[in-house]
């Protein structure tokens, strides 16, 4: 057990490294939100940078969240997948909630090393959520202010389970591991199915 919290300080001490001051700041601000590991790094970081710690918020009233039954339903790497299944939950009336997207948005670096942003429900409601989400993915939604929008399939097995990867995250993520994020754009979309990769239309 030891041996494991230290190497989860570790791992908490090297991302903190690589971030700003201010942003070093934001999360002391929060320490309600950061396991013991995370915020005894925190305070060894602030150390060795000679910064002073700021007066600490007050924690967020969770009384009503505290009492109900939150599962796990699905984690997601990137926020913008979890974001949209999120949306597809509540347009159906589900209640969720996303767990570590803050800590994502700070620093999208740390995802893994998180478990990835979580997407909880209600443990009653969970097998009425995984039934939503796992519903056939529709050809054709009609778009409030746009009008109809027409799902891409892959031109390779024909599967609209697409995604559109507008990161090139092979560059981003070594330049990251680097200490030098640089979020190189991408216009390609990428089969979930079949994993194939085509070019997106100018």
């Amino acid at each position: 057990m030891a041996e494991y919290f230290e190497r989860e300080r570790e791992d908490f001490a090297l991302t903190y490294s690589r971030m700003s001051d201010g942003e070093l700041v934001k999360l002391a601000l929060q320490p309600w939100s950061l396991s013991d590991a995370a915020w005894e790094a925190l305070e060894d970081e602030f150390e060795r940078r000679d910064l002073e710690l700021p007066e600490p918020e007050s924690p967020p009233e969770t009384v009503s969240l505290e009492k109900r039954n939150l599962v796990v339903l699905r984690s997601f790497r990137d926020i913008p997948e979890a974001l949209l299944a999120k949306g597809r939950l509540e347009s159906a009336g589900v209640d969720c909630f996303l767990a570590d997207d803050n800590m994502v948005r700070m620093d999208w670096f740390i995802s893994n090393l998180l478990g990835g942003v979580k997407l909880l429900v209600d443990a009653d409601e969970f097998r009425e959520a995984s039934r939503i989400l796992n519903e056939p993915i529709p050809e054709e939604l009609e778009v409030e202010g746009v009008g109809e929008y027409v799902q891409p399939r892959c031109p390779h097995c024909g599967s609209l389970d697409v995604l559109y990867a507008g990161l090139n995250k092979k560059v981003s993520y070594t330049s990251a591991w680097l200490g030098l994020p640089i979020p190189w754009p991408r216009s390609d979309w990428q089969c979930q199915g079949c994993g194939h990769r085509w070019r997106a239309a100018s």
